[in-house]
């Protein structure tokens, strides 16, 4: 059997294999709420036999919304539509999954394809999107083209650990088995980890024990309220990639006190505390599997279970990072996209699965007598 095919299990949840579909935003919403789009996109993604499906990062409060179209989990409402999306996920026999955030500085924000920048007046002339003001850990703009946050109060950081402890108690309820939280990507929780975002002078900022301070007490929140039962994982820009911003080292004794709170799994991304984490042009530079090394370090060096991302898009290649021990997940992007049975064809290309035992059976039925048939003559091959 290929690791990749192999069973993994974080505390009472088991994995069918070591595939997770990456929690890919697709800026749809409205409010908030799911609709058709994300039922559509989820079971695409699902009927490929992923062992795992993370929906994309739900927001924990409506001031945290990155863009007007970001899924919510702020109120109770959102419940039913998240709800249906856990149940499409198992129902392909993967393990429901769901990031929650706060966009912190990064809010007030264009869908990408309409300009991956702040809002101004053309958004607000072409479709009523009004910018607003964000909070984070200092008031310092993204770049030069962002309105400056406000810097949070103790107030404002009691409330939103609320707000998170919320979101996460909404997650177990909507039926999701595995909880992510968002600390990368130059969003809120990683604006106070990373020294470039967070210039404060109090016991928030300054040292490195004082910028993990409110995340960690974000992470403490968010393991109560899911339960002893469910795992939670964490997502890190596990370096930001420019002078004087965090570093993988940081990302290892940030990583030893997340283990130590009962966080389960650490999800190795990279980048976005200064621009857009998927810009063209990036602090950390890109090729295949350009992230594993950061997982295998964190892996190895705090003896915790860790997940790759970031272009891996060749079964073998996700199969040879599982057996030399870099990571235990394979997250699987952009390459879902594209081809939403990536599992099921990985299963084929490793040997795992040459019947289409696999694929649901109203598509392998076909597959396996095509397989097993010469193709009929016609004129294109002569």
């Amino acid at each position: 059997m290929a690791a990749l095919f192999t069973p993994f299990t974080l505390r009472t949840v088991t994995l069918p294999n070591r595939i997770m579909i990456s929690p890919m935003c697709q800026y749809s919403a409205h409010e908030g709420f799911c609709n058709e789009w994300h039922t559509a996109y989820i079971t695409k993604v699902s009927q490929g036999r992923p062992g795992c499906v993370m929906v994309e990062v739900s927001v924990v409060e409506k001031r945290g919304r990155g863009t007007y179209g970001d899924l919510g989990i702020w109120e109770d409402g959102h419940l039913a539509g998240l709800r249906a999306l856990a149940t499409i996920i198992e129902s392909y026999g993967a393990v429901p999954a769901i990031q929650i955030g706060h966009a912190g500085r990064k809010v007030s924000a264009q869908r990408p394809w309409e300009g991956n920048g702040p809002l101004g007046p053309r958004d607000a002339r072409e479709r009523g999107e009004l910018p607003w003001v964000g909070v984070g850990a200092s008031p310092l703009p993204v770049d030069e083209r962002w309105v400056p946050p406000r810097e949070a109060t103790e107030a404002d950081l009691d409330t939103m650990v609320e707000a998170f402890r919320q979101g996460a108690r909404r997650a177990v309820q909507a039926g999701f088995k595995l909880v992510e939280l968002h600390m990368a990507h130059g969003y809120l929780l990683n604006s106070f980890l990373s020294p470039i975002a967070n210039q404060r002078t109090d016991a928030y900022g300054g040292s490195l024990e004082n910028r993990m301070r409110f995340p960690l007490r974000v992470a403490k929140a968010v393991r109560e309220a899911i339960g002893a039962d469910l795992p939670m994982s964490v997502r890190l820009s596990s370096v930001d990639g420019l002078e004087g911003g965090w570093t993988i080292e940081d990302s290892i004794a940030f990583s030893h006190k997340l283990k130590a709170l009962g966080v389960d799994i650490i999800d190795c991304s990279s980048g976005g505390i200064a621009g857009p984490a998927t810009a063209a042009r990036v602090a950390v530079p890109r090729g295949p599997g350009y992230q594993v090394p950061f997982a295998d370090a964190i892996r190895r060096e705090v003896n915790i279970p860790t997940i790759a991302v970031g272009l891996i898009t060749e079964p073998a290649h996700a199969e040879a990072i599982l057996n030399e021990g870099k990571a235990d997940i394979i997250a699987i992007g952009r390459q879902a996209l594209q081809d939403p049975n990536w599992p099921l064809n990985a299963a084929l290309a490793l040997g795992v699965d040459p019947q289409f035992d696999r694929w649901p059976a109203q598509y392998g039925w076909w597959l396996a007598r095509r397989a097993g048939i010469p193709p009929a003559p016609w004129p294109g091959n002569q």
